[in-house]
């Protein structure tokens, strides 16, 4: 049986790759792609509506390498850092009660 976290990275991984590779690279995340997943996979913390506006900076923010697409790495990132939100959150919340 694996631990949690363990099954934590195997979903980040396997999400990665279920929505990449619908438009060509199968390495890397095109913007809808990227839109897809978000939308679909993360819509308590963006949204069910990600407006056009909040999605592009999104998009621009992670595309480090201005490459128009999402690549594995950058994908992690975002993920950490969304983590890292969640927990300041939680932590301010538990500071609070």
């Amino acid at each position: 049986m694996s631990k949690p976290l363990e099954q934590a990275i195997a979903a980040m991984v396997a999400t990665f790759n279920k929505y990449s590779g619908k438009e060509g690279d199968k390495y890397t995340l095109s913007k809808a792609e990227l839109k897809e997943l978000v939308s679909k996979e993360l819509p308590s913390f963006m949204g069910k509506q990600l407006d056009e506006r909040r999605f592009q900076k999104l998009m621009d923010d992670l595309d480090h390498n201005k490459d128009n697409s999402v690549d594995f790495q950058e994908y992690a990132v975002f993920l950490a850092t969304l983590s890292t939100l969640c927990n300041e959150f939680f932590t301010d919340m538990k500071r609070k009660n």
